[in-house]
Parts: C-alpha cells; sequence; structure tokens
C-alpha cells in the first residue's frame, strides 16, 4: 500500500472548502497497477503503480525520456495500454478500442503544448466548441466560454482566430478550452511554459480553484518551477519507474515537527526532508494495540498527535505515557531482540513511522542519529 493510500483519511483536512462527499477522497480519480510499455524492443515504462484523487494537483517530474508524457498520453487513453491496468473514473482502459478510448477522453480535460485550436473558429468559437460536446445550452455555453477566457486575460481577444494570436495567447486559449467544462481529470503537459509569470499564475489559480470546488485532479508534466508552489504532490520518474512520490504539504508539516524531535535536533533541512518523504502517517484510534510485548520489531515510531500509552504486560506495570513529539520502538531496532513491552494508543493518534530497513539507513546515513537515540533512550529510565 502506498503512502498516499495508508494517509488518505490524514489528508482530506486539506480540502476543507471541497463541496465533495468525503467518501469521493476514498476512491482514485485515477489507479495505475504494474504498467509497463515498450516502443519497439525499447522498454519506456516499469511497473508503474500511482493513485490520483480528487483535488489532488500533482506535478510530474523528471529527465527528458523518463516516460512522464508516455505516462500521461496512457492515463489520457490517448494510446492502447500494453501491460498492466489503468482505471480512470471507473473504467478499465485495457482492452478499450479506438471509439471506447474517444468517448472516455471527451469527458477529460488535455493540455497539450501543440495547441491544436480549429484555425477557422475563434477563441470564444473554440472554448464554446468544447462545451458543446457535454450540454445544448448555447447560453449558458456562451457564458461559460467568455468568463474562461477573461480568467486567462484574453477579454480583448475572444474574437480573434490563432492566426491572429501570440504564441502564449493559443495557449492560454487551449487552457480555457480544457478547463472550461470542469473535468473531473486535466492532464497537463508543459501548460505554462509559453505563459508569462502572471498568466501563468492565473493559470495554476484555476486548476487550484477547479481542484477545491469540483474536486477536479489534475497532473502537470512540468519543468517550471513556479508551479511547485501549488503542487500537492510531486511525482519523480526515472528511466520509465517512479522513484518518489511525495505529498507536499504534509511532507513539510513533517518536516517542521522532526526538527523538534529530539531524536533529529540538528538534522539540515535536506537530511529533515529525506528522512520525512520515508516516514507513513497512521491514523489510529483509541484503543488500538501498536505492537504487543514479545513481536519482532518493524517500525520506529512518533507520536505526531494524541498519546501513547506503553507498558510491561508481565507486570501490568505502565511504563510510560507519551505524547506528541516522543517517539518510541527504537530499542527493538537497535539490539535486534523482541519487544519488551506493548504499546497502546490512549488518545486517537497519528503516529509517524519509519520502517526497518529506512531506519537502519538512517542510523548509517547520520552518525549521530544512533547517538541521539540512546541518550534520549537513557535519559528516560
Amino acid at each position: 500500500m502506498s503512502r498516499t493510500e495508508t494517509n488518505r483519511l490524514g489528508t482530506l483536512t486539506l480540502r476543507v472548502g471541497l463541496k465533495l462527499p468525503t467518501e469521493a477522497f476514498l476512491v482514485p480519480v485515477v489507479k495505475v497497477q504494474g504498467v509497463c510499455h515498450d516502443f519497439g524492443a525499447t522498454r519506456v515504462l516499469h511497473d508503474v503503480d500511482l493513485d490520483l484523487f480528487a483535488g489532488d494537483i500533482v506535478l510530474m517530474t523528471g529527465p527528458s525520456g523518463s516516460g512522464k508524457t508516455t505516462l500521461l498520453t496512457l492515463i489520457g487513453a490517448l494510446r492502447s495500454l500494453q501491460t498492466g491496468s489503468i482505471v480512470v473514473r471507473n473504467r478499465e482502459l485495457r482492452g478499450l478500442d479506438e471509439a471506447e478510448r474517444v468517448e472516455l477522453r471527451r469527458g477529460l480535460g488535455f493540455i497539450f503544448q501543440g495547441h491544436n485550436l480549429f484555425e477557422s473558429l475563434t477563441a470564444l468559437q473554440n472554448v464554446r466548441l468544447a462545451l458543446e460536446l457535454h450540454s445544448n445550452n448555447r447560453q449558458a455555453n456562451e457564458q461559460r466560454a467568455r468568463e474562461i477566457l477573461e480568467a486567462v486575460g484574453l477579454r480583448e481577444h475572444l474574437d480573434k482566430k490563432p492566426e491572429a494570436l501570440s504564441g502564449g495567447q493559443r495557449q492560454r486559449v487551449a487552457v480555457a478550452r480544457a478547463l472550461a467544462p470542469r473535468p473531473p481529470l486535466v492532464l497537463a503537459d508543459e501548460p505554462t511554459a509559453a505563459l508569462d509569470a502572471k498568466t501563468g499564475s492565473q493559470v495554476i489559480n484555476l486548476l487550484k480553484q477547479l481542484g477545491k470546488e469540483q474536486g477536479t485532479a489534475t497532473v502537470l508534466v512540468t519543468h517550471d518551477n513556479r508551479v511547485l508552489q501549488a503542487a500537492d504532490r510531486i511525482i519523480n520518474m526515472v528511466d520509465g519507474r517512479l522513484v518518489s512520490d511525495v505529498a507536499v504539504g504534509e511532507s513539510l508539516e513533517i518536516c517542521e515537527f522532526l526538527s523538534k524531535v529530539p531524536a533529529f535536533v540538528g538534522y539540515t533541512p535536506g537530511a529533515l526532508a529525506e528522512i520525512a518523504e520515508h516516514m507513513q502517517p497512521r491514523n489510529l484510534p483509541s484503543g488500538t494495540t501498536v505492537f504487543h510485548q514479545g513481536d519482532v520489531a518493524q517500525d520506529f515510531f512518533i507520536v505526531w498527535q494524541g498519546s501513547v500509552l506503553i507498558r510491561n504486560d508481565d507486570t501490568g506495570e505502565e511504563l510510560a505515557r507519551l505524547e506528541p513529539g516522543a517517539f518510541f520502538g527504537e530499542v527493538a531496532l537497535l539490539s535486534g531482540q523482541p519487544r519488551n513491552a506493548t504499546a497502546v494508543v490512549v488518545d486517537d493518534a497519528v503516529l509517524l513511522t519509519l520502517g526497518k530497513e529506512d531506519f537502519e539507513a538512517g542510523l548509517q546515513r547520520e552518525k549521530n542519529f544512533r547517538d541521539q537515540l540512546r541518550e534520549v533512550f537513557y535519559n528516560r529510565q
């Protein structure tokens, strides 16, 4: 299970203004499982797994040739799926014929570097045409087309055809056309590359607004660092593999929290960010047993919210009650011995967990990590 899946309930708090029911967040808009793709004898995607949820703005980064655009076009049903599964809005893409893929694409929003505008139509007509695929209400379509074009700064260019527009203006028409129908999923390849800072910001704000008000999920393939501040998640691809998937806001919160935890005092921001990337938040209700005395140690824990009781099952003695900022579970990991106590959630808690391999990697990477763990542990005695 991915970090995004395990912490989905925790990230709902970031979507306070959304008008969708909470359960909409629990089912991915897109679910990618085990996807591989070949161009001839060359494999360009290797076993990619990815979930995309309502309201998320997901930034897909990586060097040229890493498979970003190929994955984007597969998700958008622009090419046939070879291996694995992609489910878009509860529709499995594998096995669809071209007519079925066209039907599915009509419900999505696409923004590509090639604007693909109809040269014989004005900016207003290009956007209105996209709306007419979904509604026959000409008056409403006209009003929505004007609103979205004005939102991207084209109030004075509604009646111009593409040949009379600059490259950046044509890109804005393409953006408006994609966003006008309020699609549940937007797939964008370098959508702000041809835009100045002000207009690029307008486009990103529109995407954020759709995410907040309509639950639109957006995937942006881009090298534009200006987009970073808007991203909810950043996915990095290298050589056709998804090598990292970071929930941005959550990771920043974890970094800030870790900086105040005794075991991580003195860590550089870069080191904290690397640790945060491997931390798995777990939401546990009161009464949950985190681990039993005698269990084999698999995880290191930090209390983020709530509280945890540590007790000796042999004597019934309560050894400690741990509040936010306290950590536990390191003794068995350091010694290689079974757990010497039982941990039970007292008040509904969020625990940050670090798996055994990542914990050991932290010991090797930061030489003072082990010393600080031992110092805090002995101070508890």
